[in-house]
């Protein structure tokens, strides 16, 4: 099914005295959005057709009451021109509810691969129309839950979920193939703890009805309906905690279970820095341990061959398993990952120290279990899909074998801009294995997009890096395979404020710039929040701002600065939609912060008030928000809402609501 929304504005519309392009192309742009259900956090749109290349964008019901940029649920990664078949979308708002939403091809207007609609107030990557429409095709989209479970063996008594998705939190509970008989509460096996609302990865389920023989299994996903956090489905006869729906159906998965008391181990070549190895998949079916062996072990070095071995693992089937090496790889080898008991049952790997008398591998048909395959050694970097500040970007975890930087590149890279598309570079980073690295970036992103962090060399020695500046002459990238290194994600970016160092007679505040996804307020405390004074430390808030980006916001202090100190400016939401601040006087329960993966998105800077003194926190803050800061204020923070309000240089957005406001109609009428 495809739809356009009628229009009634011209194909040139004007901003600031600027012409702004939205004329048709020569090719007809379409989208498919089907109904569909969804565990949250991405939607599938199911085709997209971009005659000039561009992005596919999801905006909620409220793009119908007008809210054109605070609508934006969510948008594709830059897609080439042509048509895109299932494209997955990552939505920055997750959907907790069921509703209406609207999927609308946008263009890449200034060609940098990065969707800036909202943050350019409209003015950049507006929509493509045809025959004077603007493309849209809308779904009902039902906030439900995916589950998914790989065929695995198993002692019996445990089960791996591999992926749990839930829009509104609760449990996966194990059914057995009865279930599909009719036996719906006899079926269950057993059921996970609470999970949150979110992705959920490698749950184990215990099983309070073990299974003693090869079978089917029916991994379901249970709502929590009475929010107590406790599984009560079976107690209360179905009348509380039921399964989750999609399609008329409960959302469940099957996979086939084999009790066995044979172990295995799955091993795939990789790229490493040298300082650890990722073992698939083991399955050890009276517990124990994963021993990283080198080849070596194959010309009878038993013990010599051993580089690393896993904490003890219980009994039961395992994925992706990390195991430190004692000493690093210094060059591409073959390993062999082995299997290996716990025959002393005092859970510590005693195996070279006990000269094979204790802790010896698993066999099967008379060998040991093991696999092999190689491992490259160079660098490995894992990043996945979180919200940023705009200011900072966090890698979870950086392995390099000689030292380095990890660099953040924007999707531009992907367009072949190998230096521009450079956002930010870590600090040098020594030789071995760095979690949570924190890069600050050159320039502040102020929209949700694809990064792309890369190992970096340090080529020159001299802990500085100059890839950039000397146009790739030092310090170019780790290479693994013919590429660099990298890994990708899509990073969203719901709030950036940026406020300078500045001097006057404290009464009020200049914030530079602050960009707001779905609308709200900049809220000025003093350094005081870094001790847990929430409320207190509320020295003045912006008038409503609405979605987009707003420069040089002039903030009147409620309670002027009487000594030169730290500012802290904070975006909240306005999450009762009300357009009037009630942090403070709901005590947190409306109009929270913005909440990124770090915590409250906020900014620091210094205030000199003119004539006055400075205080002793100044030096205490800095340019990243302190744990106490973050925890203090995202305890108190509430869901992102969103309001519609004009804000300068909105012209487009009234145009565009002029289009969208006669669509809905004509549709809701068919």
């Amino acid at each position: 099914m495809r739809k356009a929304f009628a229009v009634l504005l011209t194909l040139v519309v004007v901003i600031g005295g600027v012409p702004i392009a939205t004329t048709a192309q020569q090719e007809t742009a379409s989208v498919s959005f089907d109904n569909q259900a969804t565990g949250g956090t991405t939607v599938v749109v199911d085709s997209v057709t971009l005659p000039e290349g561009g992005f596919v964008t999801i905006h909620d019901a409220s793009l119908s009451d007008g809210n054109v940029l605070g609508s934006v649920a969510g948008s594709s990664a830059y897609l080439e021109p042509g048509t895109h078949e299932n494209v997955t979308v990552y939505l920055d708002d997750p959907v907790a509810e069921s509703g209406t939403y609207v999927a609308m091809p946008h263009m890449d207007s200034d060609d940098d691969r990065v969707y800036s609609f909202v943050a350019e107030n409209g003015e950049a990557d507006g929509p493509y129309t045809a025959d004077g429409e603007i493309v849209v095709d809308d779904a009902m989209v039902n906030a439900s839950a995916t589950v998914s479970m790989s065929d695995q063996p198993t002692t019996g008594d445990t089960v791996v979920v591999d992926r749990v998705e839930l829009s509104q939190g609760g449990f996966v509970t194990i059914h057995d193939a009865t279930v599909t008989e009719g036996a719906v509460f006899e079926s269950i096996r057993g059921t996970s703890g609470y999970l949150e609302a979110g992705v959920h990865e490698n749950v184990r389920v215990e099983l309070d009805n073990p299974v003693s023989e090869n079978t089917t299994l029916v991994p379901m996903a249970h709502m929590d309906t009475d929010g107590d956090q406790m599984y009560t489905f079976p107690e209360s006869e179905g009348e509380t905690d039921g399964p989750y729906v999609a399609d008329g159906g409960a959302v469940v998965d099957t996979a086939s279970v084999s009790v066995s008391d044979t172990a295995s181990i799955d091993y795939s070549e990789q790229v490493t820095g040298g300082y650890s190895i990722v073992v698939e998949s083991v399955y050890l079916p009276e517990g124990g341990f994963v021993t990283v062996h080198d080849g070596t072990v194959t010309e009878g070095a038993v013990f010599e061959s051993i580089r690393g071995t896993s904490e003890y693992l219980e009994p039961g089937y395992y994925n992706s398993v990390r195991v430190t090496l004692d000493a690093p790889l210094n060059e591409t080898t073959t390993v062999v990952p082995m299997a290996h008991m716990d025959t002393d049952g005092d859970e510590m790997y005693t195996f070279p120290e006990s000269e094979g008398e204790t802790d010896g591998p698993y066999t099967a048909d008379g060998s040991a279990v093991i696999d092999s395959g190689n491992a490259t050694v160079s660098a490995s970097v894992d990043y996945t899909t979180k919200t940023s500040d705009g200011m900072t970007v966090v890698v979870d975890r950086v392995e390099l074998s000689q030292g380095g930087f990890v660099t953040i590149h924007d999707a531009s890279l992907l367009g072949g801009a190998v230096f521009d598309s450079v956002v930010g570079t870590s600090e040098y980073l020594e030789p071995g294995v760095h979690e949570d690295v924190a890069v600050t970036l050159d320039q502040p992103i102020r929209s949700s997009q694809t990064l792309v962090p890369m190992a970096h060399m340090d080529t020159d020695d001299d802990e500085t890096y100059t890839f950039v500046e000397g146009e790739g002459d030092a310090d170019g990238p780790y290479t693994a395979d013919g590429g660099a290194v990298i890994d990708s994600a899509h990073t969203s970016v719901n709030a950036v404020v940026v406020a300078s160092d500045q001097s006057g007679d404290g009464t009020t505040v200049t914030i530079d710039s602050v960009t707001l996804a779905n609308g709200g307020f900049v809220t000025v405390h003093d350094a005081s929040v870094t001790d847990g004074a929430v409320f207190e430390s509320i020295r003045g808030t912006s008038e409503y701002l609405a979605p987009g980006t707003h420069e040089n916001v002039e903030i009147t202090l409620d309670a002027p600065l009487e000594e030169s100190g730290t500012i802290v400016p904070m975006a909240h939401v306005d999450s009762d939609g009300d357009e009037m601040y009630t942090f403070d006087t709901s005590e947190g329960a409306a109009d929270g912060p913005y909440v990124a993966s770090t915590g409250a998105v906020l900014t620091t800077a210094d205030y000199t008030v003119e004539g006055g003194e400075m205080t002793e926190t100044t030096d205490e803050m800095t340019e990243e928000p302190t744990e106490e800061m973050t925890e203090a204020m995202t305890e108190e923070s509430t869901d992102s809402g969103s309001s519609n309000s004009e804000a300068p240089g909105f012209g487009v957005v009234v145009a565009v609501l002029a289009l969208l406001a006669v669509a809905f109609v004509a549709q809701r009428r068919r």
